[in-house]
């Protein structure tokens, strides 16, 4: 059974522009189809979910701190996070071409936060960034700087 796409098209326009939006529809599996073409092309992925990231920058790239639940019997303690985006980045295989940071439910982002994954690529040309902004009846992209 021939491929039905081979994903070249979105590959370049991600490697060209480094951040895009990209809609699919809702019954799914599309989304999965375009991450193992990126695997095969060399990138490796990272899969997170923007709700409840909080302040981006801090997260992706900055030691930040993170309270636990407080439960009123012990006292309140600050752990410090190392930033998630630098630790995977560490991790990277010699071979590999890069990172693919891909964000599902980016439909709650602020334009803010956009433009700022739009940059990401910019500061650290290693980091591709993909968010899913919601659904539609064919799987589509855009680039993420026109959106913000």
């Amino acid at each position: 059974m021939p491929l039905i796409t081979t994903g070249k098209p979105f590959i370049r326009d991600l490697e060209r522009t480094g951040a895009l939006g990209v809609y699919a529809p809702l019954e799914g599996g599309y989304e999965g189809r375009y991450q193992r073409r990126l695997r095969a092309t060399g990138y490796e992925s990272m899969r997170l979910s923007a709700r409840g990231l909080g302040d981006l920058s801090a997260y992706l790239t900055g030691v930040h701190g993170v309270r636990p639940a407080h439960v009123g019997k012990k006292e309140i303690r600050t752990y410090y996070i190392p930033p998630i985006l630098d630790t995977y980045l560490d991790r990277l295989r010699p071979t590999s071409k890069g990172l693919v940071l891909w964000l599902i439910d980016g439909q709650v982002l602020s334009s803010q936060e956009l433009a700022y994954l739009a940059e990401l690529p910019k500061i650290d040309p290693r980091v591709k960034v993909i968010i899913e902004l919601g659904g539609d009846r064919e799987f589509r992209w855009v680039q993420l700087a026109e959106l913000a």
